[in-house]
């Protein structure tokens, strides 16, 4: 999200991709709630592509791939927009995909500390909430709780006690976001349940509604 909120500040934004995975063990692609981007585009008044992958590499780079060679050719684009990180892994595939399909690739937050990310996505306003934990000291009260400054600093503490990433860069958790800046509508959590097994969980929202601001 951040990646698009800095991409539409120099570029124009065509249409936005999401990768649904047929498999939880993706080393590309989010899981919790992914299918709900599809709101998140109608509240930014984007344009969306949903794809299916298998959700295994190598197969799901190319899944990967041939859907960027189809927006290309319908929508005309030059170039995308990613939010990589810290992951060497993710950051290659895209940019080499790109190289192929003579795109551009637009990483602003490549290599940047996930604390400065943070910040930037809570100062700019949007609101983040938190749908999948699966790391130590992370619990299911984590589970819906929104990612402000209170938040931020526990994350601290607990990266301190075990070692975790701020930002999830190893899967520790994942998150949806419901507001921001670039939303011309909001979107409100009607009905959502707990998963937890004790070591992992996720938010499963169950009924999502599209509301004015």
């Amino acid at each position: 999200m951040m990646a698009l909120y800095r991409g539409m500040e120099e570029h124009t934004i065509e249409v936005l991709l999401s990768m649904i995975p047929k498999s939880t063990d993706s080393y590309m692609y989010h899981i919790p709630n992914i299918r709900l981007t599809e709101y998140s585009a109608q509240a930014m008044n984007l344009p969306i592509v949903l794809k299916e992958t298998i959700g295994k590499p190598p197969r799901e780079n190319d899944d990967l791939k041939d859907a960027l060679k189809e927006i290309k050719k319908e929508y005309g684009i030059d170039g995308v927009a990613a939010g990589a990180i810290g992951s060497k892994y993710q950051y290659n595939i895209v940019a080499g995909i790109c190289k192929e399909l003579d795109l551009k690739t637009y990483t602003p937050y490549w290599q940047m500390d996930h604390e400065i990310l943070i910040k930037d996505a809570m100062n700019a306003g949007f609101d983040i909430r938190m749908v999948g934990v699966a790391a130590a000291g992370l619990d299911a009260s984590w589970l819906g709780r929104k990612l402000d400054s209170s938040a931020l600093e526990e994350l601290k503490e607990i990266r301190k006690k075990h070692k975790i990433d701020i930002g999830g860069e190893g899967g520790e958790y994942e998150t949806f976001v419901v507001d921001g800046p670039i939303f011309k509508k909001r979107l409100d959590i009607v009905k959502s349940k707990k998963v937890w097994d004790g070591v992992r969980g996720e938010l499963i929202i169950e009924e999502l509604r599209l509301a004015d601001k």
